[in-house]
């Protein structure tokens, strides 16, 4: 097949990505760099309802977040120290959104806060309290809570980290 030679006589560095400069620091990957650990926006650590489910384009539908059981009323926490960058009502629903290092955002609905836009938040800071309300949630009152890095959406589970024993699972995948 000719595009095989094509493909194998390819330089060295990625295809579609800038040729190394001599004496340059090599590119960065903006997926490669490492996120922080985040803290459950809940105590405590509290059952999930509903999971992430990842949109297959920017508008398709998906569940951008997780959906953490709570009680109306139960403290809402910051994940990790931040700012906070809105606090106010989108879709007819009370959201709050925390801008972190590394580019992250956090967003927990509903909510009455009780910090304002500016204000510097610490990891485990009251944000507000949970609202009765989200739509769908099967008990008292869920919180959603969504991770974004630029315009991608991230499972919040993936960055969490739980106190306590942690095992090895068996993986069936490959040599």
């Amino acid at each position: 097949m000719p595009w095989a030679n094509a493909l194998m006589a390819a330089p060295s560095w990625r295809l579609g990505s800038t040729p190394a400069v001599p004496g340059a620091p090599p590119p960065v990957d903006s997926r490669a760099v490492r996120l922080p650990r985040l803290s459950w926006p809940l105590s405590p650590v509290p059952v999930v309802t509903k999971y992430f489910d990842a949109p297959e384009t920017p508008y398709g539908a998906g569940h951008r977040g997780v959906d953490l059981a709570a009680v109306p009323g139960q403290e809402v926490l910051a994940a990790d120290a931040g700012v906070v960058v809105f606090a106010g009502v989108v879709a007819g629903r009370p959201v709050m959104s925390v801008d972190h290092d590394g580019g992250l955002r956090t967003t927990y609905e509903p909510v009455q806060p009780s910090v304002a836009v500016g204000e510097q938040v610490y990891r485990g800071q009251v944000l507000g309290t949970v609202l009765a309300g989200h739509p769908g949630c099967a008990v008292a009152a869920c919180l959603h809570w969504g991770v974004r890095r630029g315009d991608e959406y991230i499972d919040p589970l993936a960055l969490t980290v739980e106190d306590g024993e942690y095992r090895l699972k068996p993986w069936g995948g490959g040599p």
